[in-house]
């Protein structure tokens, strides 16, 4: 009976890795928590595409997510089970060591953390990690946006 949980823990593992939008995401949050208007922002895929991946990773049990306001944040969630958390630490060493996935957590730091935040994740919640300057948008910015 172990041995069918772990297999099938083994399999909602790596069926969740056998994706690369998933990885992408992964690989984003890596070092912290991250509301899901940044992945939509630095990936260029649509809200709902995130919101599937993010959910399979959550049913996957790798990732978990907390409301804050109307903004979701997730942050990866380690397996309980050693080898597994093992293969998903090296996945991720792998996805921060490959130039591709490190220029998307650049863009991430960018998109957080520059003077010109686009005003569709302006007043978003900022990862702290990755917080340096936080410049507010006029109010003539954010009521141009929403006409």
């Amino acid at each position: 009976m172990a041995m069918d949980k772990s297999l099938s823990d083994m399999e909602k593992l790596f069926a969740a890795l056998a994706d690369k939008t998933r990885l992408r995401l992964l690989n984003l949050i890596r070092d912290e928590e991250v509301c899901v208007c940044f992945f939509v922002e630095v990936l260029a895929e649509s809200q709902p595409k995130i919101s599937r991946h993010l959910a399979y990773l959550r049913k996957a049990e790798l990732v978990t997510a907390r409301r804050e306001g109307k903004w979701m944040h997730y942050k990866i969630t380690p397996p309980e089970n050693e080898n597994l958390r093992i293969v998903l630490n090296e996945t991720i060493k792998s996805l921060a060591a490959q130039p591709e996935m490190q220029k998307e957590h650049e863009n991430l730091v960018k998109a957080c953390c520059s003077p010109q935040v686009p005003v569709t994740i302006s007043h978003a919640p900022k990862p702290e990690a990755l917080i340096e300057t936080q410049t507010p948008v006029s109010k003539e910015e954010l009521e141009t946006f929403l006409l």
